[in-house]
């Protein structure tokens, strides 16, 4: 992950320079240079394109404001004012309208819903009254706000309520305000700080993919070795048992959303797996998981095995086991690992891995549903090979189809979303949102195709992308991107198939794709150094001269 800093604009109607510090002081990644615009200027700052506090761009702006001075109408509402309810809410416009013109200013934009503190009652009995409580109006003013915003590819709205819950008394201080307008306590920022670098790790394509358990005291309770499948502490009336019991549901609730499950543990592989198929309260079963190395091996290179044949990074993984042993190898081994500071007890699993803030994403497409299951999908392919023998007669037997659509609003989500988080096939691991994107390709110069993948074992969904600009008598390969799930089936080709045909079309003499070092995309600067692209040592260019034709591989079937 890169040590550069990002630049973090704060605009808030009180003294933040708290967080400002806190952020210029954490060394967790990534690292933050924090600015502050100038006090109780929000309206100015957000309306004004030219102000200073633009410049240089920010990569994240945060927007943190009270509810109070956004609206003036729910300002008389706390005297207990009657207010009507649509003044409220079109003062709530008018400030979501603010926030979205924005979205040219910086990469990524979070607002952070409006709370009150905690001593704050309003109409007591009756604060949950819809169009008079206090706390009810506030609630349909964030809703409100999250509406606006949702329209907004880089804006995101942020719980400030978990932080109050976190800081618990703390959170709100009166007398910080009257001494410095300080709306909240320390306790509150540290939480922001988290949260805001969350946030940067979801938009930037740096959240985690894979969790990886152990067995023995993380997955169940008990040695399975010494005491057998059916003495295992787990489900039942057993609140020890219960508590693994929801562990494991925690963990198939991340495999929903799309996080992969895998296993690495010292046991008897044939054992374990008896285990996890027929003991009558495991949540999760053999089909769960995307992979396993269950042996009595080191468990760091059984990790690092385990990811390299899932096609992923290490700094992709969070890794959980009970024992510090084992934890202290991986983290000192493997770096780039998670593994987060476990309970001894049982019963605080559960909560443990709902907190880690790593698997945030900017959003859920389709294929991150269903990647588990794409994950099996390609056990079959990996069986079938073995099975075959020949690479070739493999490849021709999967019955292969690519899809190639340009960028719409259909595929918009997932196409940003693997362009920012694929490392190994990236050909400048060039990181965008998608505004930034869209305004790229209004060069009519410019050309991007999004490719899906699909075999007789299923859709693989949106695993590429492909782009070009013409730069003279010459076509660029801009991003050439495609997921580890498919890569070395050819699709490679095809997509380079789709670029010599369109710089063909636009008289083009030559196509170019120079790849730019990074630490994670050595396959993608092997897979060119394989091809048959001519190399200039000199600059480190791939060209192909559009004289010659570039035909789909055999394997393929290309559908446009």
């Amino acid at each position: 992950m890169s040590t550069e800093r990002l630049r973090c604009l704060l605009v808030a109607d009180f003294t933040i320079d708290n967080l400002a510090g806190l952020l210029a002081n954490d060394e967790a990644m990534p690292l933050v240079e924090a600015v502050t615009a100038p006090y109780e200027q929000v309206a100015p700052v957000l309306l004004n394109a030219a102000h200073p506090a633009w410049s240089p761009r920010p990569d994240v702006t945060m927007i943190w404001t009270r509810p109070e001075r956004v609206s003036e109408s729910f300002a008389r509402l706390l005297d207990y004012e009657d207010v009507p309810l649509e003044n409220i809410l079109a003062e709530v416009d008018r400030f979501a309208d603010q926030v979205t013109g924005i979205h040219d200013r910086t990469r990524l934009a979070l607002v952070p819903t409006w709370t009150m503190p905690h001593y704050h009652r309003g109409y007591g009995l009756l604060d949950m009254k819809p169009g008079l409580g206090h706390a009810a109006v506030l609630m349909q003013m964030n809703l409100r706000l999250a509406e606006r915003l949702a329209g907004s590819s880089n804006t995101f709205f942020l719980d400030a309520g978990r932080w109050m819950a976190q800081a618990g008394p703390r959170a709100s201080n009166p007398k910080l305000w009257f001494m410095g307008k300080v709306t909240f306590g320390n306790d509150v920022f540290v939480a922001a700080m988290a949260a805001l670098k969350a946030a940067v790790n979801a938009a930037f394509g740096r959240s985690r993919k894979l969790v990886v358990v152990d067995l023995d005291d993380t997955l169940w309770g008990g040695i399975l070795g010494d005491i057998g499948r059916d003495q295992i502490r787990l489900g039942g009336h057993d609140p020890i048992g219960e508590a693994f019991a929801s562990f494991q549901r925690g963990l198939k609730a991340l495999r929903n959303r799309g996080i992969l499950l895998g296993i690495v543990s010292k046991n008897v592989e044939e054992t374990a797996l008896e285990a996890i198929d027929n003991h009558p309260e495991m949540v999760l079963r053999r089909e769960h998981f995307a992979g396993w190395r269950i042996n009595w091996s080191d468990k760091a290179q059984n990790l690092a095995e385990l990811t390299a044949e899932l096609n992923l990074g290490l700094q992709s993984v969070v890794f959980i086991d009970d024992n510090p042993v084992e934890c202290d190898r991986v983290r000192s081994t493997l770096p780039e690992v998670l593994v987060p500071e476990w309970p001894t007890d049982p019963m605080l699993y559960l909560s443990t891995l709902e907190a880690l803030d790593c698997f945030d994403t900017v959003a859920v497409s389709g294929e991150d549903r269903n990647r588990a299951q794409m994950y099996a999908a390609e056990r079959r392919r990996q069986d079938l090979m073995g099975a075959i023998g020949s690479v070739d007669d493999w490849l021709a037997s999967l019955q292969m189809q690519v899809t190639v659509e340009p960028l719409n609003d259909t595929n918009r989500e997932r196409a940003v979303q693997l362009l920012n988080k694929t490392n190994q096939m990236n050909l400048t691991t060039r990181r965008m949102t998608a505004a930034e994107l869209e305004s790229w390709l209004e060069n009519p110069c410019r050309r991007l195709w999004t490719f899906r993948v699909a075999d007789k074992f299923g859709d693989a969904g949106l695993t590429g992308i492909c782009s070009c600009e013409l730069d003279g008598d010459r076509a660029k390969i801009v991003d050439f991107v495609l997921s580890c799930r498919v890569m070395g089936r050819k699709v490679e080709e095809t997509m380079l198939h789709m670029a010599i045909s369109w710089a063909r079309a636009q008289r083009a003499t030559y196509v170019e794709a120079r790849p730019i070092a990074t630490e994670k995309n050595g396959p993608c600067r092997d897979f060119f150094a394989a091809s048959s692209f001519k190399l200039d040592q000199a600059t480190g260019t791939y060209s192909w001269s559009t004289s010659a034709d570039y035909p789909v591989p055999p394997p393929i079937t290309l559908q446009q």
